[in-house]
Formats: structure tokens, sequence, C-alpha cells
């Protein structure tokens, strides 16, 4: 009777530990998608300074910060994404690729203005405001992961709002 105890006891361990991994591999590929949309939001801001003009030195430096930003944000998930076990997501994701072929052709009918560059530089930030709501979605995160997700949600919506008012303002 006690060999089939300990017996039930190894199948719940079993079932428990199946259940764990699925939880980390589920946390790695949520914050992998993160670490991509980051990746993406790099690119698509360089893409963007390539662009512009060279009096537009403040947006320069705007997009600038939002490079760095998104690097900062990258270092943060990386180390929870190695806590799982799981590989750390490079390149970018393919919907960043295929925006980024689209604001190129955009930016040249439209002769690289300020206009158009911070019009697709807000889509860009509402893309990724869709993949922090995404991750919050996910059960699995820890509250640790969480935090970090709510807290660069929220900048990256204070930086949608900044490049949106900076659009605004060119009437």
């Amino acid at each position: 009777m006690f060999y089939l105890n300990t017996s039930v006891c190894g199948i719940q361990f079993k079932l428990k530990r199946k259940e764990s991994i699925m939880n980390l591999e589920k946390q790695a590929e949520t914050l992998n998608d993160l670490i991509l949309i980051n990746n993406d939001r790099v690119q698509g801001y360089q893409k963007a300074i390539d662009e512009l003009q060279p009096e537009d030195y403040e947006l320069r430096s705007v997009f600038q910060e939002r490079v760095n930003q998104s690097g900062q944000f990258r270092n943060e998930l990386v180390p929870e994404v190695s806590r799982t076990g799981e590989e750390i997501a490079e390149g970018t994701m393919v919907s960043g690729k295929i925006y980024r072929a689209w604001m190129e052709v955009k930016a040249f009918f439209s002769g690289n203005n300020r206009r158009a560059i911070l019009e697709n530089c807000e889509v860009g930030e509402d893309a990724a405001l869709r993949a922090y709501e995404e991750a919050l979605n996910c059960e699995n995160l820890t509250q640790e992961q969480r935090l970090k997700v709510i807290r660069h949600r929220a900048e990256i919506q204070i930086s949608r709002d900044h490049i949106k008012a900076l659009r605004d303002a060119l009437g």
C-alpha cells in the first residue's frame, strides 16, 4: 500500500512538473514576442532617423531616445527569458519587416516629410502597445515579469502620445 501511495504522488509530481515546464515555455514565448517587438522599434526608429532631413535635429533626438528605450526594455526582458531555460529571440517580427517595407514605400511617395514619418512612428507604437496588451493577457507571467510589462507598456503609451502630439502640432 505504501508503494501505491508513493507511485500516485510520483504521478502527481510528474504532472505538476509538466505543467511547470509548459508555464515556463509560455512565459518565454510571451517575453520573446516583446523582445522582438522592441527589436522592431529599434529598427523602425533607426529607419525614421535615416529618413529625417538635416533640419529635423529635434526629431532625431526624440527617435534616438526611443531606440535607447527599446534597447533598455530588451535588456530587461532577456534575463527573464534566460530564467525559463528557453532561447532568447533574435531578429525582428515578420510583421515588423513588412511594416518597415511599407514605411519605405510611403516615405518615397510622401517625400520623407515630418508628418508622414511621425504617422509611421505612431503606427509602430500602436503595434508595440498591442503586443504588450497581449502579453498582459498571458496568465503565465510571474508578478515580477508582469510589473515589468506594465511599466514598459506605460512608457510606450507615453512615447506614442508624444509622437502623436508632435504629429498633431504640424496641423
